[in-house]
């Protein structure tokens, strides 16, 4: 596109954000920590779900060093229920990177802050642009679809491949002399008006330039390829009591809900029942005998690449010391302490069935 049609397209941009964009808060600051607790959050999560979690975040960590300071405990918890915990873990160890190596200043050069866990390509060009007006283009899934469109640029979304040219259409289009307030224009403009169902192309203030609205094939842009179904598993988790206290574990600190508390369980065999995998499952991660005695609730939950059908019994303790496979740690929690864990959401789901099939018992 010839450099004064860009131009065209920056300009117009740039007065549609300033009329139209939403009033968040991390858009009332220019504090680089706020903005980057805020881009971590909005990498996997709506706005509308992160918002309150934002705000609850920085109540409890308002700066850098309250951040790095605290245990990892409580910043799960703090973020309990929001998901994808690797990005808390890594703030968490980007915050003390900041303050033992950063002297608490947030860095302002790409090279240093590329370096702090968790930063990618993304979390970097957001932060330093928006923060510190340094001209480095973001290229997110709203910026993808604009694209795409504006473009015609038939390479899918979702493949990696692609993603050097969407970086190249967005870095020739980046206004350099305001590219934080940019990056959010192109990005706001693909949340409110560039929907990936029924686009408002009357409103897009630069339809004019839009190659896809040209030629009548809005509908056809972006291009994903297919992905495969999502697979099911069946699980059975168990709620061991042991003299009105129950058994809870914690995952290893990496990997998939790394750190986060959970009841003892697993995936169900083959022409296995839920209520036989079990106390199968009990035994092998904690070396518990148990007997199942009730039928807590099921739960249904989707992760990114699989979703899980999971049943929860309560079970009673026969023998046994504990001895883990797999776990880091174990407690015996009455229900009055449960809420003081970070859970996974999938047990956050099934808490509030257990504590009515507990109301019956001590809670000492």
């Amino acid at each position: 596109m010839p450099s004064t049609e860009n131009q065209r397209t920056r300009s117009l941009l740039i007065q549609w954000y300033h009329r139209h964009h939403r009033r968040l808060p991390w858009r009332e600051t220019d504090d680089p920590y706020r903005i980057w607790i805020s881009e971590v959050m909005l990498q996997q999560t709506q706005i509308q779900t992160a918002l309150p979690y934002y705000q609850k975040f920085l109540r409890e960590f308002p700066d850098v060093k309250a951040l790095a300071s605290s245990n990892l405990q409580k910043v799960l918890k703090v973020w309990e229920g929001l998901g994808y915990y690797a990005r808390a873990r890594n703030m968490h160890r980007a915050a003390k990177t900041i303050l033992e190596q950063h002297d608490e200043k947030f860095p302002d050069t790409w090279e240093t802050f590329r370096k702090l866990p968790g930063v990618g390509e993304y979390i970097a060009a957001a932060v330093l642009s928006i923060a510190f007006n340094q001209p480095y283009a973001v290229v997110d899934g709203n910026v993808k679809r604009v694209l795409a469109r504006f473009h015609e640029i038939s390479g899918p979304v979702n493949k990696y491949s692609s993603y050097k040219t969407f970086k190249q259409a967005a870095e020739a289009l980046l206004d350099r002399r305001y590219p934080g307030i940019f990056n959010q224009a192109l990005m706001e403009l693909g949340a409110r008006i560039c929907k990936p169902k029924n686009p408002d192309c009357m409103s897009c203030p630069v339809h004019f330039g839009c190659r896809a609205n040209q030629t009548g094939r809005v509908d056809q842009f972006p291009k994903r390829i297919k992905t495969p179904e999502t697979p099911l598993h069946h699980i059975a988790v168990g709620v061991v009591y042991k003299n009105n206290h129950m058994l809870i574990t914690r995952r290893k600190p990496e990997g998939l809900l790394g750190g986060l508390w959970e009841f003892p369980g697993g995936k169900v065999r083959k022409d296995e029942r839920p209520e036989q995998a079990c106390a199968r499952e009990i035994k092998e991660e904690v070396n518990l005998s148990v007997t199942v005695t009730g039928h807590i609730a099921q739960v249904k939950h989707a992760y990114t690449h699989f979703k899980i059908l999971m049943e929860v019994f309560s079970c009673r303790y026969l023998s046994g010391d504990v001895k883990l496979k797999g776990p880091v740690d174990f407690r015996w929690i009455t229900i009055r302490e449960v809420d003081q864990y970070p859970f996974p959401k999938a047990n956050l789901k099934f808490i509030p069935a257990l504590k009515t099939s507990c109301s019956g018992l001590s809670q000492k």
